[in-house]
């Protein structure tokens, strides 16, 4: 506002209060028409940009939750009957080892003493070692069998 030369606010220029109010009314309706616009022009740089999110997350909540104390329990048990099954198939077979290093020298000593006696005689030790021998590989047999997982 111009000020005159006794310090008081002139009225040049401000014109009458119809004046003023036409002025408002055009920058209230120059807003309105570019407030649209400008939502507008926001919304599509945005959706330009950033790219889309998924609707639902892609894991579950229950892939991330620790087990409840009864499936520990659970696991815990499975856990423990697969280390005494393994320990009780480990003690068979180092059975079977023994078995068979047993069976293997009876069986060396049935033909040292067949070869040493004659062609048509069978001593009552010869029939003892092959009863042995016949008893041990039906031991190491049944032990194969519930051995499971050898190697």
């Amino acid at each position: 506002m111009p000020f005159t030369k006794d310090g008081t606010a002139s009225q040049c220029g401000a014109g009458s209060p119809g004046l003023l109010l036409g002025s408002r009314w055009a920058r209230t309706c120059l807003c309105l028409t570019a407030l649209p616009v400008l939502a507008v022009a926001t919304l599509g740089s945005q959706s330009i940009s950033a790219p889309p999110r998924p609707s639902n997350s892609i894991l579950l909540p229950e892939a991330n939750r620790p087990p409840d104390a009864n499936a520990q329990m659970e696991m815990r048990e499975r856990k423990a009957k697969q280390q005494n099954f393994e320990a009780a198939n480990a003690e068979r077979r180092r059975q079977i080892v023994q078995d068979s290093a047993r069976l293997l020298r009876v069986a060396a000593s049935l033909k040292a003493e067949v070869d040493a006696t004659a062609k048509d005689t069978v001593s009552p030790s010869v029939m003892v070692k092959a009863g042995e021998i016949e008893r041990l590989a039906h031991i190491v047999k049944e032990k194969m069998k519930l051995t499971v997982g050898a190697g």
